[in-house]
């Protein structure tokens, strides 16, 4: 049986205060993590911006915007990740309707 693909988009923020190496490794993971679990459509790193309020304290973060088409399940991986990540403030993933 075919599993069943859905078309999703994640938007990620890294804390900036770790560094640019550390952001940038960061980055770099999560990018590889998408790559080769789904079809990558687009990647929009909008860089380091000023955040609409303090979350832990960090006024700054390094967003990133990611386009795909994966497995229904991926997501959820991909989140739990996220959460368990030190240096990740925020992510979210939403399915895009085609």
């Amino acid at each position: 049986m075919e599993k069943l693909k859905g078309k999703y988009e994640t938007v990620f923020i890294v804390n900036t205060e770790l560094g640019e190496e550390k952001v940038q490794e960061l980055v770099a993971k999560f990018k590889g993590m998408i790559e080769k679990n789904a079809a990558v459509e687009n990647v929009d790193e909008w860089g380091k911006r000023r955040l609409a309020y303090p979350i832990e304290d960090v006024n700054d973060g390094y967003y990133v915007v990611m386009q795909y088409t994966a497995d229904r399940d991926f997501p959820l991986e991909l989140e739990r990740v996220f959460n368990i990540t030190e240096g990740i403030l925020r992510s979210m993933t939403i399915r895009i309707d085609a």
